[in-house]
């Protein structure tokens, strides 16, 4: 009976949904200067058989996501875009929202195609049409979007350090980690206006950081790029790999639409591989082989290739220290000897390799020099993998901006 009704419920608004489209005046396209300034990559949800909880409700209905983003780039309009990458059925988002976190006034009601209401097929994305709201660069928004059918929630961004609340009527709203189809926040830049993405897993998606507080490292590299009108896209996700899929697809099947799809995009940050280490032999992944330094290899060469084909740049970090990672907790086994020592092995070549327009030394960075094989205690959020604030800022300190103010790769 659900499947009658939500079919029902389904033809219903895309006839109100075409209806605004047929009522909605022709007028030649304004393409504007259009970059991502806010980023949250999907991943697929999964099922209790997995260690960590996905912490957000499995089924939503009649109820209002709300969530708070910061920018980093400004521009004089916006537009959002909405994702079902992973769902298998249809998603209806409606009566979308947005104005400026903490102030008084009337929120922007966003359309899609002149309709208030839109249905996003498996598998796609939605983008709202241009709202005339000027944003600075690093500026807060509240985005609330209402959900009018049953949704299972099967496309979602766990953790981040950030939190999202759900409404029911006239209710306070209970808050959760994470994002909630929300996708990115476009904005319609001055010209010359750009985006660098940071592709990674839980370090550069800001595990260890104060959560709503916009403290992980592409938070912090942001603020060093928003006078010069260079936004930061962050494509981090908990988790994830080079080579295989673990809490999200690999990043060598995300780069496409995490990546190189995103508008304006310039550059490339990377860093990843700790968890292709670490994972194997894991709690996370307790049967799988560990993996090959000749793998890690191949693998950030595709990447590269990918990358500067497209006339890009790519910048890779180096892997920082790990020794102890998550020991004492139920994930104890990241960390391992031999671990470390393809840690050093990948690093080594990674300095070396010739391959990428520059290299972030992370590892220098962050590690103890009295035990370079662990995080200095000063940047560690305490779980000995991921650094706290201090750490994030270090990060962000280290890269050099000056390539990435360059309009494109030469």
């Amino acid at each position: 009976m659900n499947t009658i009704r939500n079919a029902i419920a389904g033809l219903c608004l895309a006839f109100v949904t075409n209806c605004a489209l047929a009522a909605a005046p022709s007028s030649i396209p304004d393409r504007g200067n259009w970059v991502t300034s806010w980023y949250a990559a999907p991943q697929p949800a999964w099922n209790s058989s997995f260690v960590l909880p996905m912490n957000v409700p499995a089924v939503l209905y009649h109820q209002t996501v709300r969530e708070t983003v910061r920018l980093s780039s400004g521009g004089s309009r916006i537009r959002l875009v909405f994702s079902n990458r992973y769902g298998k059925e249809a998603l209806a988002v409606g009566d979308v929202r947005v104005g400026f976190a903490g102030q008084a006034g009337d929120p922007a009601r966003l359309t899609f195609s002149g309709a208030t209401t839109t249905w996003i097929a498996p598998g796609a994305s939605v983008i709202s049409d241009p709202v005339a709201l000027t944003v600075p660069a690093l500026a807060r928004l509240q985005v609330s979007s209402y959900l009018p059918a049953r949704t299972t929630v099967q496309t979602f961004h766990w953790g981040g350090q950030q939190t999202f609340a759900l409404h029911h009527g006239k209710s306070d709203g209970e808050r959760f980690g994470g994002r909630l189809f929300l996708n990115a926040v476009l904005v319609d830049g001055a010209p010359g206006a750009r985006t660098v993405v940071a592709l990674g897993d839980s370090i550069t998606d800001g595990n260890g950081s104060t959560p709503d507080a916009d403290r992980r490292w592409p938070d912090f590299l942001a603020q060093r790029l928003a006078a010069h009108g260079v936004a930061v896209a962050n494509a981090g996700i908990s988790g994830a790999r080079l080579l295989s899929d673990g809490m999200g697809r690999s990043a060598l099947a995300r780069l496409d639409r995490d990546v190189l799809g995103q508008p304006g995009v310039s550059d490339v940050i990377v860093l990843l591989g700790i968890n292709d280490i670490g994972w194997p032999g894991s709690p996370f992944a307790p049967k799988e082989r560990p993996v090959m330094l000749e793998a890690l290899q191949t693998g950030y060469r595709q990447l590269a290739a990918a990358v500067h084909a497209r006339g890009l740049r790519i910048t890779v970090g180096t892997l920082p220290p790990f020794e102890d990672a998550l020991a004492g907790t139920p994930f104890a086994g990241h960390y391992s000897p031999a671990k470390e020592r393809l840690r050093q092995h990948l690093n080594g070549w990674l300095r070396s390799a010739g391959l990428f327009d520059a290299v972030v030394d992370f590892d220098a960075v962050l590690r103890d020099p009295q035990q370079p094989r662990r995080i200095r205690p000063e940047f560690d959020s305490g779980d000995h993998l991921h650094p706290g604030d201090a750490g994030y800022r270090a990060m962000a300190e280290a890269i050099d901006i000056t390539p990435l103010l360059r309009s494109r790769a030469k």
